[in-house]
């Protein structure tokens, strides 16, 4: 497993292709790993790691790091980071296996030093971690200053770097993550709504975290539940749509398979809910941990007769937030389920987050109809067809609801034709009416140019980029 870090003083739009610089801990790193490593670039290895059974283990005959075509095509930095990290943490007392979890602070030190950066991001994050642990808070920062010492003091690196301040707009920041986004933008949906928020999931990789995240939220009236499957978990949120709450609930390709009756039962009953999907490769269990955009028809078309529904898409993990509010707007103005689609690379992908001033947010406003003699559960709103959204128990309101076709206006059963020809009809033109509330689409670069590209969700940053 290993991560991968893109910094610049100007707009990051992806995170590279190929890295600079590449920190292998052991063989099976830095073989699966070399081959991205631009030529040229850094290559920092844990000679520490290189002992033959590791070798065996990675499927190397012999030693790559005593390979003359290694130091040609990058400049390569042979530290033992095993046994600086136990020199540095000498005297406390700790066995090697657990001074050895400090290694990757150790090189982390190193790399502080050759970026020019100063420790004290990592020690105060460190500090406020492990306030509460002051042994493993001093192995740490101690393993953190050993690495930049390391790197000064034996003059490891012939070029160190400077990267500029960014120009970012002013406010306050903080780093983000896709699925962390999304449900801060679901809690504050249901806040700009006045409304409960309800989330029913079934744990599916990569769209877990949101329920884990949601589930933190309590503070804030969210309410979490963790059903027993995907059919479950998405009629859970559709009742908790019906009583009146933001029902939503949240999937992956083959759990958003599972959920399809159910979307057609809340296209029927033109009920809001809001399902987020985030993709990952398939078919069926496919790649759970890969990410992929291969659900998109899925979204579209994937239910039986005529069922249109809005799907909207996240194009970056910060952009999750304002994402999952839209989502919600849309819902509760037009009274119809909506399908947010994210994926696994912006679900763990992270990204400098503007925190928003919360006062800017534009509200979303409600309305559940009073009790009246003549009240007509499928009258619609002329601007935006949608129905009024009664809540049950409510005198006066009392009106048919089900997967069955209903009579235009009264809400009745009904079989006739005309009638399900004229029903299809209206909610097929309310889902084509959200359009109406968008503006035009963005061009960026030059409008005259002779070629245009075209993308969505996640592709974003890839189009941007190469534009």
């Amino acid at each position: 497993s290993g991560y991968q870090v893109r910094l610049a003083s100007s707009d990051i739009h992806t995170p590279g292709d190929a890295p600079d610089v590449l920190v292998a801990m052991n063989p099976a790193a830095l073989k699966v790993n070399l081959a991205d490593l631009r030529e040229g670039g850094m290559l920092i290895v844990n000679t520490g790691a290189f002992d033959a059974n590791n070798l065996k283990k990675a499927g190397y005959v012999g030693n790559p790091l005593e390979d003359p075509d290694l130091a040609e095509h990058y400049r390569v930095v042979a530290v033992d980071l095993e046994d600086a990290t136990i020199r540095a943490l000498e005297g406390m007392g700790l066995s090697n296996k657990e001074a050895l979890r400090c290694k990757n602070m150790v090189a982390l030190g190193m790399l502080y030093y050759a970026y020019s950066r100063p420790l004290t991001t990592s020690e105060n994050w460190l500090t406020q971690k492990f306030s509460k642990k002051p042994e493993i808070l001093e192995a740490n920062l101690r393993a953190l200053r050993a690495g930049h010492a390391i790197a000064e003091n034996q003059e490891l690196f012939t070029v160190k770097y400077t990267v500029a301040k960014a120009s970012l707009p002013p406010g306050t920041y903080r780093n983000i993550m896709g699925n962390q986004a999304l449900a801060m933008g679901l809690v504050a949906a249901s806040k700009l709504a006045g409304l409960r928020l309800f989330y029913g999931s079934y744990p599916i990789t990569p769209a877990s975290d949101i329920l884990h995240n949601l589930s933190r939220y309590k503070n804030y009236g969210v309410l979490t539940f963790q059903a027993e499957d995907e059919i479950a978990a998405i009629t859970s949120a559709l009742g908790a749509a019906y009583g009146g709450a933001l029902g939503v609930t949240g999937t992956s390709g083959p759990g958003l398979a599972l959920k399809t009756e159910a979307l057609g039962l809340a296209v029927m009953t033109e009920l809001p809910l809001v399902v987020v999907d985030v993709q990952r490769g398939g078919p069926s269990t496919g790649l759970p941990t890969k990410t992929e955009q291969a659900d998109l028809l899925q979204a579209v078309f994937g239910r039986n007769s005529e069922a249109p529904l809005p799907v909207g898409a996240a194009a970056t993990p910060a952009d999750c937030f304002a994402a999952a509010i839209e989502a919600a707007r849309i819902a509760l103005t037009y009274m119809t389920p909506v399908i947010l689609l994210s994926d696994g690379y912006i679900a763990n992908g992270s990204e400098p987050f503007l925190v928003p001033d919360v006062a800017s947010l534009p509200r979303i406003p409600v309305h559940h109809p009073q009790a009246s003699p003549d009240f007509r559960p499928y009258a619609r709103d002329p601007e935006t067809l949608a129905r009024p959204w009664a809540i049950p128990g409510t005198a006066g309101l009392e009106h048919r609801i089900g997967g069955i076709e209903k009579a235009d206006v009264t809400g009745h059963i009904s079989y006739d034709p005309l009638n399900h020809e004229k029903m299809v009809g209206l909610r097929e033109a309310k889902v084509m009416g959200v359009a109406k509330s968008y503006p035009a689409t963005t061009v960026f670069g030059d409008a005259d140019a002779e070629l245009c590209l075209l993308g969505w969700g996640s592709t974003y940053g890839a189009v941007h980029g190469a534009v």
